[in-house]
């Protein structure tokens, strides 16, 4: 069964711009939210993505992303 991250990777073009989404969507609670964008920031690691823009909170020394927006490369 594929993630809720790894399904929009693979939905979107190459050199797409996709903004993972918030309110109205599953990932609307911002830990889940935070845990696909880790997911697409692993892919970037891996050379499959390209972070373009990412917005993260800091409580304490918990930090979230908040907002996240990435390019399909491969």
């Amino acid at each position: 069964m594929s993630s809720i991250a790894m399904t929009m990777f693979l939905d979107s073009t190459p050199g797409e711009l996709v903004d993972l989404p918030h309110a109205g969507s599953a990932l609307e609670h911002p830990l889940v939210f935070d845990s696909a964008a880790r997911e697409i920031q692993q892919l970037a690691a891996e050379g499959r993505a390209e972070v373009v823009q990412q917005r993260v909170s800091t409580v304490g020394d918990k930090s979230l992303i908040e907002e996240l927006r990435f390019r399909r490369i491969a």
